[in-house]
């Protein structure tokens, strides 16, 4: 599981780095009726390189703040992609 910090209604979907203890995410739809969230899965997915349906947010829905669900991977692998995500390596 990790924490993302959603920022809807952006001019283009992505991965913006680190916020915090979480990770920014930007993503252009408008948080209406879980559109917002349904490309949230999608953007991060895709940056994991796993099908859009191994990313569930799980808590958070209504918020900025989510905890997001990575299925598919282990948490080393999680870790990894996340600092290469972030510039680390």
């Amino acid at each position: 599981m990790i924490r993302v910090s959603a920022r809807p209604g952006a001019r283009r979907s992505a991965v913006l780095g680190a916020h915090g203890d979480s990770l920014r995410v930007a993503v252009r739809s408008a948080p209406e009726k879980g559109r917002a969230n349904t490309e949230l899965e999608s953007v991060l997915a895709e940056a994991f390189g796993l099908p859009r349906s191994a990313v569930t947010v799980v808590r958070g829905t209504t918020s900025r703040g989510k905890s997001v669900l990575v299925e598919g991977m282990d948490v080393e692998g999680v870790r990894r992609r996340m600092a290469e995500l972030l510039g680390g390596s």
